[in-house]
């Protein structure tokens, strides 16, 4: 059906949706990248790894070393950890909810784009079925004013038409598979910041108690 047609041919045998969906399917990409980049740097150092070595600078009273520590670490578990101890050096505050609170703005910062993955998983469906129907509506059209054909015409424009629900499905499955494997790792990243948060925040307040 595609032999001898360039990739202009094609998009214009699915009609105005399949360019939609070409330029969604662009988007979703675009977005997978980024984030599979953004998460990979965020990565790069383990729980274990990051608050082994945060602890013997605590432990030794270190504090500047332990920010300057965290200001090297790309990771939200050290935004959190230094928010805390932030607030430990200026007596200032709660340190249990500063640390939440900045839990909370990583998370936000994590989810960015996660949202219009999902909702390009979910549209991309539908403007692939909507361009299909259109498409045989469009084919029903031109048999009925030609007033000739038969079953191969029926059957080429159909075809022709279904294009489009192929593509829809082609953006939307690899959009969803990024979506649940993303919020995933978001959650990941969660636990490692609660974790941390914790962990720092028991030794920060047996300091103070001291």
């Amino acid at each position: 059906m595609f032999e001898g047609k360039s990739f202009i041919d094609v998009l214009n045998m699915g009609g105005w949706a399949l360019y939609i969906l070409f330029c969604l399917s662009v988007f979703s990409v675009a977005i997978i990248c980024f984030k599979l980049f953004e998460f990979w740097m965020k990565s790069k150092i383990t729980r274990i790894q990051f608050i082994s070595k945060l602890l013997e600078k605590i432990k030794s009273n270190e504090f500047d070393e332990a920010i300057n520590f965290c200001d090297m670490v790309n990771s939200p578990m050290a935004s959190v950890v230094k928010s805390g101890i932030i607030v430990f050096m200026k007596n200032d505050g709660n340190i249990t909810k500063t640390m939440e609170r900045e839990i909370m703005i990583q998370t936000v910062k994590l989810e960015r784009f996660i949202a219009i993955l999902g909702t390009l998983g979910s549209v991309s469906v539908y403007v692939g079925l909507f361009g299909t129907v259109l498409g045989i509506i469009r084919a029903f059209h031109d048999i009925s004013r030609i007033g000739s054909g038969g079953i191969s015409v029926v059957v080429g424009g159909v075809s022709e038409a279904l294009i489009a629900t192929a593509a829809g499905l082609f953006v939307a499955i690899p959009a969803i598979i990024a979506y649940n494997f993303f919020t995933k790792l978001i959650d990941k990243f969660g636990i490692n910041m609660e974790y941390c948060s914790s962990v720092v925040n028991d030794i920060l307040k047996k300091k103070i108690n001291k």
